[in-house]
């Protein structure tokens, strides 16, 4: 039996940081909106990959950790009512006898709406995984591809394997709290910031993070999804063990558009082609914003998402209330409406 579609204003596809300021903005024009998103928890990247890393270039805040800002986020969406369907990936978009969008998701859920705001992203990801064999006995035991908390790994020894800077980041940050950190790469240069790089060498010259150069994963020894070693090798097949409770493989990210490249978008190399004037897409009633969206002059930047959610949200409005006057006022003069 086929559920009763939800019924709203606007769908949000994606609850990263740009995908939560379009609540906020939608909701400040007074549009309802309803959030989907792949992960189970809101925040998209900052929350799954680096939660306790600090973020430099937010407006207003000369630090903040990604985790607090989307927390943050959260809170100023929430006098918005959104409803969030975590775990879901929106499987179609069609469009609807009336002219409104509808979406199905994983789970058969339907909804409902004149407008589509997509802020996947970099669209569905996951992590690269190592070819090593039972690596999925450890998986979210003792092998781990993102750090969600430093202090799962107080006391711990802990191997880093990898070569960007994840991997440098995280070596330089856990090594305050861990008994041990090894780092494991085939070769002395890594793909990160110059003076990532020289904190890392000045800290191993310090012995407190132990280079395993020039090695590769080779093998895993432990029982009952626990680590208790990690055996690396050379190219030339001389192998190394290197006692350990914890794995961290840092290889990068497998990025998936999933259906959003069936939708009949224009493309532009993976990124969905839009004006920048309201965010439109090729589809009427259609928008993208933050890192999915293309145009000339387009900047990867958290701050640029926010400014293209506001974009968004008042071209959104002209799509659901054709026709009807908007009194624009600043925040600071008509405060925050109430849903």
């Amino acid at each position: 039996m086929s559920q009763t579609p939800h019924i709203t204003d606007a769908i949000i596809v994606g609850a990263g940081p740009v995908g939560l300021f379009a609540v906020f903005e939608c909701g400040m024009v007074r549009l309802r909106c309803h959030v989907v998103d792949a992960l189970d928890m809101v925040g998209g990247q900052c929350s799954a990959l680096y939660p306790e890393k600090p973020i430099y270039d937010i407006p207003g805040h000369p630090k903040i950790l990604a985790a607090d800002l989307v927390a943050q986020l959260e809170e100023q969406a929430k006098p918005f009512a959104p409803v969030y369907h975590l775990g879901q990936r929106v499987e179609k978009l069609e469009r609807t006898e009336d002219g409104k969008w509808r979406v199905e998701l994983t789970d058969a859920t339907a909804i409902i709406a004149p407008v589509v705001i997509i802020a996947a992203g970099v669209g569905a990801f996951g992590p690269n995984r190592p070819p090593l064999e039972g690596l999925d006995a450890y998986e979210g035991k003792s092998i781990f591809y993102m750090v969600r908390k430093r202090e799962d790994f107080r006391g711990k020894r802990v191997v880093i394997a990898g070569g960007g800077d994840s991997a440098v980041d995280w070596a330089i940050s856990l090594a305050e709290v861990a008994e041990k950190v090894m780092v494991v790469h085939r070769r002395p240069k890594f793909r990160c910031a110059p003076e990532s790089q020289a904190r890392l060498e000045q800290m191993a010259k310090e012995g407190r993070i132990e280079m395993v150069v020039p090695y590769q994963l080779h093998s895993l020894e432990g029982e009952d999804g626990q680590l208790s070693a990690v055996n690396v090798a050379t190219l030339d097949g001389a192998v190394k063990r290197l006692e350990a409770d914890a794995l961290l493989p840092f290889f990068g990210l497998s990025m998936n558009l999933g259906p959003i490249a069936e939708w009949g978008l224009d493309m532009d190399r993976a990124h969905i082609a839009i004006d920048p004037n309201g965010c439109k897409t090729s589809a009427e009633g259609v928008f993208a914003i933050g890192d999915i969206a293309t145009y000339p002059g387009k900047l990867k930047l958290i701050l640029c998402g926010f400014a293209e959610a506001a974009s968004a949200a008042h071209a959104a409005r002209e799509v659901v209330h054709p026709g009807e006057a908007l009194h624009f006022e600043y925040s600071t003069t008509s405060g925050v409406p109430q849903a």
